[in-house]
């Protein structure tokens, strides 16, 4: 009995791995896509092989217990082409990853806030002890939305963070990560650096 309990285990994990390997698959390929169809990005077909990612780890996706921040402040968070965008702190989120006690805040985009359509966006912007060696040293981006946070939860997949336009091209206002979202952990998921040549918009 014992021996089918193992059986049955070992094949449940297998699956959930394949399907997650599966789910991960198709969004860096929907990720690809979309730099095709969006007329402003630094990328063309041609550029898509140089576009590299760690391989899909399910321990990377986590879930944070979410804290609401109250009477906060806009404040100007600073761009890589010297200019600046206007966020506001919205959340902070605690989890724990490779056996550390982490934490990190969710922005959201002034500017996006009168936009229905992305008005429940939050930016996670993040640095971690692989940028600048394996990924990009501006830093990652995550796209959450308010919508997710559910029972003061919420699912962050590290498997998804990706690179602002800046590490393609120049000419893009990517916001610079905080220091505050300096995560103390290798976070071996998600976009890799690109090995393409940067581009001059």
């Amino acid at each position: 009995m014992k021996y089918l309990i193992i059986l049955f285990l070992l094949s449940t994990t297998t699956a959930y791995a394949q399907n997650f390997s599966a789910s991960i698959a198709k969004h860096r390929e929907d990720y690809k896509t979309a730099f095709i169809k969006d007329q402003n990005s630094p990328l063309r077909q041609k550029d898509l092989h140089h576009l590299h990612f760690f391989e899909a780890d399910s321990t990377y996706q986590i879930t944070a217990d979410v804290n609401i921040l109250k009477n906060q402040k806009y404040f100007q968070m600073p761009t890589y082409n010297g200019t600046s965008k206007e966020f506001i702190r919205y959340a902070k989120v605690t989890f724990k990853l490779n056996g550390k006690d982490l934490e990190l805040t969710l922005y959201r985009n002034i500017g996006l806030m009168v936009n229905p359509v992305y008005r429940n966006s939050l930016f996670l912007p993040f640095t971690d002890e692989t940028t600048g060696e394996l990924t990009y040293g501006g830093g990652r981006y995550i796209d959450l939305d308010i919508k997710d946070i559910k029972n003061n939860k919420i699912i962050i997949d590290f498997n998804k963070a990706y690179n602002p336009y800046c590490a393609y091209s120049d000419g893009y206002r990517c916001p610079i990560p905080p220091e505050e979202n300096d995560l103390a952990v290798s976070i071996s998921a998600g976009e890799k650096n690109y090995t393409g040549e940067k581009k001059h918009k």
